[in-house]
């Protein structure tokens, strides 16, 4: 449970938001590095690959591996 609660923050954070933030604390209360490489946005080692899909209780934003704690 804890690796899945490592890829949940609280709110609904947009793609146009994402790339503004350099952190964001995790629903485990961890914090994941963000950064944006030649227009691609990394979550720690993680490269995400689509954004902004709509859910009941938020957003999603799909990463091309696991994320794992630094």
């Amino acid at each position: 449970v804890e690796i899945l609660t490592y890829h949940v923050v609280a709110g609904k954070v947009t793609a146009a938001e994402v790339v503004t933030l350099e952190t964001a604390t995790t629903a485990n209360g961890s914090d994941v590095a963000i950064r944006v490489v030649d227009e691609t946005v990394f979550i720690n080692d993680s490269r995400v690959v689509a954004t902004d899909i709509g859910a009941s209780n938020g957003v999603i934003h799909v990463v091309d591996t696991v994320i794992l704690p630094n």
